[in-house]
């Protein structure tokens, strides 16, 4: 009888990637996850015997060991244990032997070559058979991001599409983000942006073995997704001009930016800031298995002193002098897995940020940081959980600063840092508050305690380290000095209050009025002393242009109240203001009498951009043209160009569409029509987004039901 060959073989790719969920995948590779089955029909020159010797080599990265579990070879055999790559033999009929491969759960991720070695008459052969791709697998038990809800799995491993929110407390807003993690290509350069990474460069058969890991993976695309220190994706840039590159308001996904890196030979692409990092991050750790979703903290500390405070400081005319900051918002990301490293009452999400605030072992990144941890006030695990917990959980404390550079505590509070703690609802576009998950509820006893908890835990690491510099951690030296600062006797407190309120909405393009109500609580009159600063910011707080500063004095009468009428014009604003929309509007008042009593009241405005409408004409259907209208009016007094129209979305446009939209004049409408041909069913999400001379930040979405034809 002849030596057993191999004549041909099927990776049965419709099948497989049907069972292994990623048949959503726009690709021609054979994607599969990892811990579970895949088929594969073998066709010899004839049946083979028990004599024949058939085994499987499996191999990946660029130096293949079977120590690190890149290089396995396994015989077939009648059974598998499940604890490594095995191969079954399923059934074989004539000169066909279906086989059953399974790879281990805790399998390295990436991309596979596969081959079949036959011992047969005293000769060996080897043949080479499909390369493939291993993936993360939710839907396994054993893997460590295995998530047990279906419709979970379906919102945060396949959904290609979702919601970002931002804003200020008084004003949460949305925007819808196309994650597109099964377009074309995108899957190749998740790949290739572990093979750029810092890691590989230094040890890539080492880098490679330790992709079996979310907790090594996330950390090191976490570098990755900003450039601040390797080649990454994206330039972070929240001041100056932004010459030659975009604004990080105009992007609407991630595909675009991921290509377009891709595309220029990985350089860095410009710009992004917190919530473009977190959707492009998303898209990645979706695209490799790990469930993943985008959280938006409002009111979000940086602390940079590691004292678990955020401390304010003003001068007495209202400037800020601030080392410490509060975002009006901040998103990042949270990944769903196992942490054998800290033990599992820290499983579940994990938090990863890709905005480059502060160091992590020496590089820009965060996390994985436990929730849990976060909770629990446990903020000396691994890690980063000190800066993260300072986010959603640190005090304020309020500061006047002299002319004789002295300083004064006015007052401190628990509740502002971390509030509506926010992401996408499953399976629909309401917004949810997670607050909860992070820290338990202000106020409470158990919150203090907690607080105080994170704060012994973090003065005991400090007293140890007291001489060493700040890795990104926070140093102590700066910690025990805002220690020392916050001894010291607070200002007196004035007998009067102070509050402002804003009249009517303001949208860019019109004056924007507020009113500041000053009630003196005293049994005697009072003069007070009223210095006022209008400034434009961004929504980390960092000032960008002053806009309006007054001084008025106000003689209040015995529990009277006076109301001071403030307008900003929009002349005045519009060359200040950014793409935030954000005027920050700080007034210190002053007893004139005493020169002792102080109050400092702050108030954001939140300028909205007019409305951008968007209607499909008619229903959706695969491989059908459909008719889109987008209208736009322009509400301001002066004429609007350079006006420019772009949309995308996955199973909707293939490539991003851009259209030029004529000049408007004052309160002149347009309408555009587009016609676009989807090519996926189901759910989908088209996003479109309108910037010219005057407008930069205006957007809309809508969701629709793509039918099949």
């Amino acid at each position: 009888m002849a030596a057993l060959k191999l004549k041909t073989y099927s990776m049965e790719e419709t099948a497989n990637m049907e069972e292994h969920s990623t048949n959503y995948y726009y690709s021609s590779d054979l994607i599969l996850r990892r811990g579970q089955t895949f088929a594969v029909t073998l066709t010899f020159n004839r049946p083979v015997q028990k004599a024949d010797k058939i085994e499987f080599i499996a191999e990946t990265g660029p130096s293949p060991q079977d120590y690190d579990n890149t290089l396995v070879v396994f015989e077939l055999s009648s059974s598998g244990d499940g604890a490594s790559w095995t191969a079954v033999a399923d059934s074989s009929s004539s000169n066909d032997l279906n086989v059953v491969i399974t790879s281990p759960a805790d399998a390295v991720i990436g991309r596979y070559k596969l081959g079949v070695e036959i011992s047969s008459k005293k000769k060996d052969a080897y043949y080479k058979l499909q390369e493939f791709i291993l993936l993360f697998n939710p839907w396994a038990t054993d893997d460590v991001v295995f998530m047990e809800d279906e419709d979970e799995r379906q919102e945060y491993v396949l959904n290609d599409s979702g919601i970002l929110y931002y804003g200020i407390v008084e004003s949460i807003n949305e925007d819808g983000w196309n994650y597109g993690q099964f377009e074309e290509g995108i899957l190749d350069i998740c790949l290739i942006l572990l093979d750029m990474s810092l890691n590989h460069q230094e040890d890539p058969a080492l880098d490679c073995s330790q992709r079996n890991d979310p907790i090594y993976v996330g950390r090191v695309v976490s570098a990755m997704i900003n450039s601040s220190d390797d080649e990454g994706v994206l330039e972070g840039k929240w001041s100056g001009k932004l010459w030659g590159g975009v604004e990080p308001t105009n992007w609407r996904g991630s595909v675009e930016i991921l290509k377009k890196w891709h595309r220029g030979g990985y350089k860095p692409v410009k710009y992004g800031q917190c919530w473009v990092f977190a959707g492009v991050m998303c898209t990645v750790l979706r695209c490799l298995g790990i469930p993943t979703r985008t959280i938006t903290n409002f009111a979000s500390a940086h602390d940079k002193d590691a004292n678990l405070t955020v401390d304010s400081i003003y001068d007495s005319s209202g400037k800020s002098m601030s080392k410490d900051t509060m975002w009006n918002f901040h998103v990042w990301n949270e990944g769903w897995f196992v942490r054998k490293d800290l033990g599992s009452s820290y499983n579940g999400w994990q938090i990863l940020d890709a905005t480059p605030q502060e160091k992590s072992h020496g590089i820009f990144r965060l996390g994985p940081t436990s929730q849990k941890a976060v909770k629990e006030g446990d903020v000396n695990l691994d890690y980063d959980g000190r800066f993260v917990f300072a986010e959603v959980n640190a005090d304020t404390v309020e500061w006047v600063q002299y002319d004789d550079a002295t300083k004064r505590r006015l007052y401190s509070e628990s509740k502002s840092i971390g509030q509506y703690t926010s992401t996408k609802a499953v399976g629909s576009s309401s917004r949810v508050d997670v607050t909860i998950d992070y820290k338990y509820p202000e106020g409470t006893a158990k919150e203090r305690a907690i607080f105080k908890k994170a704060k012994q835990s973090l003065q005991l690491k400090f007293a140890k380290i007291s001489l060493r510099v700040g890795d990104g951690e926070g140093g102590g030296a700066d910690m025990f000095s805002a220690a020392c600062e916050e001894s010291r006797p607070p200002a007196a407190k004035p007998n009067f209050t102070g509050k402002f309120k804003q009249i009517g909405e303001s949208q860019v393009g019109q004056d924007v009025t507020v009113a500041l109500t000053i009630k003196n609580t005293a049994s005697v009159s009072k003069r007070v002393g009223v210095n006022l600063t209008a400034t434009a910011i961004i929504y980390t707080g960092a000032r960008v242009k002053e806009i309006l500063v007054q001084k008025h004095y106000i003689i209040l009468a015995a529990n009277k109240e006076k109301n001071i009428p403030i307008t900003i014009p929009y002349a005045q604003y519009e060359s200040a203001i950014t793409d935030d929309n954000l005027i920050k509007i700080v007034t210190v008042c002053e007893d004139e009498d005493d020169k002792v009593g102080k109050m400092l009241v702050e108030f954001m405005i939140t300028l909205k951009n007019p409305p951008l409408l968007l209607k499909f004409h008619g229903q959706p259907v695969l491989n059908k043209p459909v008719v889109i209208s987008i209208t736009f009016c322009n509400p301001i007094a002066e004429n609007v160009t350079n006006s420019i129209l772009t949309l995308e979305g996955s199973g909707l446009c293939k490539e991003q569409l851009q259209i030029k939209v004529p000049l408007l004049k004052p309160n002149q409408t347009s309408k555009t029509e587009v016609t676009i041909t989807p090519y996926r069913t189901g759910v989908r999400c088209l996003i479109a987004d309108l910037s010219s001379d005057k407008f930069s930040n205006v957007k809309a979405s809508q969701e629709v039901t793509v039918a099949p034809a």
